[in-house]
């Protein structure tokens, strides 16, 4: 849409066919529904989606609430499944001028002169100047160019998610970490509510033996949100992601470029992904338009988009794996939900931080940590060694994950 507005020639290809359903856990964080607003999509999926404007956070047995995203944020959360937004993009796309062509599969590359000149696909060639993949965390498109991964993060946890119908209408979204067990909830479009219990990599072989009683046992271990559950009717199957691992990829070469998951991934408990990609299509497209119409300033253009999404990606990508290891520092994390609790404008800070408008770095500073560290110590007795060494680990990780990004080396030469 960007790219049609631009007044360049698109031709969108989707090997599924619409309205078609992709694993995912969809909510979409305020700063993704501001620039679904810059799309001129929201109304329409304001429609239909389920409008997210109150927290709920655990941390073992702590509790926070955090009113009114809207007056926070500048906007709420939605959440839609994708099979009800990517519909909407689809035909918005479409309707900006797009040429879409669904049931159309990418099966090679076509290349001229050491570059990207298209693809091959099911129905025949579709050539182009610039082949971008949007296809995902296992894209195609990166693999036909062979885009290397860099900074890979093993998946430590497995999601597992069902919907339900006959809860209680609530705009709340449910975030939180007790035991070893993380979780998110929240209602969908079509009157259902989604319920995902986040387990350790080592209960996967349960998984896949008793999905049905992984899952009651996970929504148990928190009981209000047991609670809200009680008495509806689960919709359909339980679904589950196991198997994945967060990366960096090379972000664009002669002809090509990724974006969204196709280019970079991380571990979903913060629930970035689409965002993410929302905003990194309004930074490309304008790199890629400006430039157009000479080659070489199309591919330099976008080995700078490359160099600001890493450095855009690169707090949070770390922050994320962090929210995932149950075992880095339970303590702590324990003692940082006490912490909030007695500081509510503290936890709607650490909300800016899920919305990407504040790094990291910017929250957990010096001034922040030095007291809640104390304070663990303090109350700490029995406990002490324990938490010397999550200390430890978190200051290990923390230089580690702090040095400079280095930029990947140059592209290799393509095959041509």
């Amino acid at each position: 849409m960007h790219l049609c507005r631009a007044g360049l020639r698109v031709c969108l290809l989707d090997r599924a066919t619409f309205p078609s359903d992709t694993p995912s856990t969809h909510g979409i964080q305020p700063s993704g529904v501001e620039a679904l607003g810059r799309l001129g999509v929201l109304e329409r999926l304001s429609k239909v989606s389920a409008s997210v404007n109150h927290g709920r956070l655990a941390f073992d047995d702590m509790r926070v609430d955090i009113p009114d995203f809207t007056a926070l944020l500048g906007a709420p959360m939605l959440n839609a499944r994708r099979l009800v937004l990517d519909e909407i993009l689809l035909e918005a796309a479409a309707a900006a001028g797009a040429e879409v062509r669904t049931g159309v599969a990418a099966k090679g590359l076509i290349k001229e002169g050491g570059r990207v000149a298209g693809i091959e696909t099911s129905a025949g060639p579709v050539r182009a100047g610039l082949t971008i993949g949007a296809d995902g965390a296992r894209s195609t498109i990166a693999r036909l160019v062979d885009a290397r991964s860099y900074r890979e993060t093993p998946g430590r946890r497995v999601f597992l998610w069902g919907y339900f119908e006959g809860v209680l209408e609530d705009e709340s979204v449910w975030l939180g970490q007790v035991g070893d067990r993380g979780y998110l909830a929240t209602p969908t479009d079509g009157g259902l509510f989604l319920a995902a219990v986040v387990e350790p990599l080592e209960r996967l072989s349960r998984l896949r033996s008793e999905r049905e009683q992984l899952h009651a046992e996970g929504i148990a271990a928190w009981p209000e949100l047991a609670d809200r559950l009680a008495g509806a009717q689960r919709v359909g199957a339980l679904r589950a992601m196991g198997r994945w691992q967060g990366f960096f990829r090379r972000a664009t070469g002669p002809g090509w470029a990724l974006i969204g998951d196709a280019g970079h991934f991380k571990d979903p408990t913060p629930g970035q992904g689409i965002a993410d990609a929302l905003r990194q299509a309004e930074t490309m497209a304008p790199a890629i338009a400006e430039a157009w119409g000479e080659a070489r300033a199309v591919d330099a253009a976008l080995r700078d988009w490359w160099r600001w999404r890493d450095r855009d990606a690169w707090e949070m990508y770390w922050f994320a794996q962090d929210m995932g290891s149950q075992e880095l520092a339970p303590l702590l994390l324990g003692e940082f939900g006490a912490w909030l609790a007695d500081n509510p404008e503290q936890a709607q800070e650490f909300l800016r931080v899920l919305n990407h408008e504040i790094p990291p770095s910017k929250f957990f500073t010096p001034r922040i940590m030095a007291p809640l560290v104390a304070r663990a110590f303090a109350s700490g007795r029995g406990r002490r060694r324990a938490l010397a060494r999550e200390l430890r680990n978190l200051t290990v990780n923390e230089f580690r994950h702090r040095r400079p990004l280095r930029f990947p080396a140059k592209p290799r030469p393509s095959a041509g």
